[in-house]
């Protein structure tokens, strides 16, 4: 497999959960699995997960497992016929107290809370934005609205406040459950739905680790940006996260589309800025699902993704529920691939007017620096917790980083780093036998060869997290 920075995310579904296919799949080039809360009992992704943990092990890789909760059911409820079609113009009740099921004029509310949040005036968009209603009134429990965008609305499709303003919790009781289950099979990543502000993220936080703790397991928390509330609290949410995920669709009903695209460059660029990783999702490559090649359109918005500088980016019906889930991962890797070739390395300009107060942070940009300049063939990490690896990662540059741990927890969530390929490798005690294995480790695996420098970092004593202070410039004898 040719080797690539930016990592693929692929959700599991009924259209990968072969385990031949997903084998393959990973061999394809998917770094992590996306097991989507929203569908499914916990069983089932118990299951997945064992099922993905051992595509993996037959593949000779290791994928990171994100569990991505469900978040608040901000829907409508359910119709007598499933579905009704609504005109411009016609009037429609959306009613919190209504039991029987939906017709032509109104239908009931998943989402009991909404006649407190919205008032007259107020545009309401559902299904994604593809029917638009406005507030004329409040009444008890009632939302009266007028269609101004009619179309077809059936069972529990979505409903979006414009310019946002819904106070549902970021955190159910389901979620809470499914916080459980996902760490039981310790997933290595947990995507938080609908976050707020950094007390969504902080909660969020405490639960993981909580229900982690008897399996001695941490997990990284990813705060999925999907509301217009989010944005101005987007510095906070991102200090509590370990990364974000830019979630255009939801974001982009309420803000609108155009604002879209600059705001996903904004958020790359804070996530980078606060040593964060950040994955790109939604529509990426949606042609797919029923078609064995993306659009042009698709193509430039991958590479748009990868040139903006995204660790990841995101598959979700197309592998889940997909007609080509293989032929997806394999295209979305071709995409990053040229995209990556055609980068400018701005290195030098990273570094100017920047201070770093840490040794371990020093020292990863010294290597940085030092490779670049001398051409190295390869970037070597021994590193505990992945910190080292992180803060190479944030800069770009076309040497691969090779990030050596003895953690299989840490090679995991190291997976979705951008250019940083994770090994596992037991690092010794003895600070030249570990320096020894590592050359041992790259030459095996044909990485370098005699003749090549590469630059290694470490630290001393061996194997304290946090302690990386050593910064050795080899050449292969």
């Amino acid at each position: 497999m040719t080797r690539r920075a930016t990592k693929i995310v692929a959700t599991l579904g009924p259209a990968s959960s072969d385990p031949a296919l997903l084998e393959q799949m990973i061999r394809a080039g998917v770094s992590v699995v996306r097991l989507n809360f929203s569908h499914g009992k916990a069983q089932d992704h118990i299951d997945r997960a064992r099922m993905v943990r051992e595509a993996a092990a037959r593949a000779g890789r290791e994928v990171a497992i994100m569990a991505d909760l469900q978040g608040p059911k901000i829907r409508v409820g359910k119709f007598a016929e499933n579905k009704v079609r609504l005109e411009t113009g016609q009037k429609f009740v959306l009613d919190a107290t209504r039991t029987d099921l939906g017709d032509i004029n109104g239908v009931g509310l998943d989402y009991k809370e909404l006649p407190q949040d919205v008032k007259a005036g107020d545009v309401l968009l559902l299904n994604d934005g593809l029917i638009i209603m406005q507030v004329d009134a409040v009444k008890g429990e009632a939302v009266h609205c007028t269609v101004t965008m009619g179309g077809e609305l059936s069972n529990n499709k979505g409903i979006n406040k414009k310019g946002g303003g819904l106070t549902a919790p970021a955190l159910t009781a389901k979620d809470m459950e499914d916080i459980k289950t996902a760490m039981s099979f310790q997933a290595d990543y947990v995507a938080v739905s609908f976050p707020q502000n950094a007390t969504d993220m902080e909660m969020a936080r405490q639960l993981c680790n909580v229900a982690a703790a008897e399996y001695n397991h941490k997990p990284l928390l990813i705060a999925k940006i999907e509301r217009a509330e989010a944005i101005p609290k987007l510095e906070e949410i991102l200090r509590a996260s370990d990364s974000i995920m830019v979630a255009r669709g939801d974001l982009a009903i309420e803000v609108g589309n155009a604002a879209v695209p600059a705001l996903q460059k904004r958020m790359i660029k804070m996530a980078h800025e606060m040593d964060k990783t950040v994955i790109t999702a939604t529509h990426m490559m949606e042609s797919m699902i029923n078609n064995p090649m993306p659009t042009r359109a698709e193509v430039s918005d991958v590479a748009n993704a990868v040139l903006d500088g995204s660790d990841a980016v995101m598959t979700s019906a197309e592998t889940a529920a997909g007609k080509f889930p293989l032929e997806t991962v394999i295209e979305m890797a071709s995409i990053c691939k040229a995209a990556e070739d055609a980068e400018d390395v701005k290195l030098d300009a990273d570094f100017s007017g920047k201070s770093f107060s840490r040794i371990d942070q020093s020292v990863a940009m010294g290597a940085l620096f030092t490779a670049y300049h001398l051409g190295a063939k390869a970037i070597v990490a021994l590193t505990d917790s992945g910190s080292t690896a992180l803060w190479m990662s944030r800069h770009r540059i076309h040497i691969p980083i090779y990030a050596l741990t003895p953690k299989v927890a840490t090679q995991r969530k190291m997976t979705l780093y951008r250019n940083v390929s994770p090994l596992l490798m037991d690092t010794s005690a003895d600070r030249d036998t570990a320096l020894a294995q590592a050359e041992k480790h790259l030459k095996d695996r044909g990485i370098v060869q005699s003749g090549d420098i590469y630059v290694i970092t470490c630290g001393e004593p061996m194997g304290s997290p946090g302690g990386t202070n050593m910064l050795k410039i080899c050449r292969v004898s």
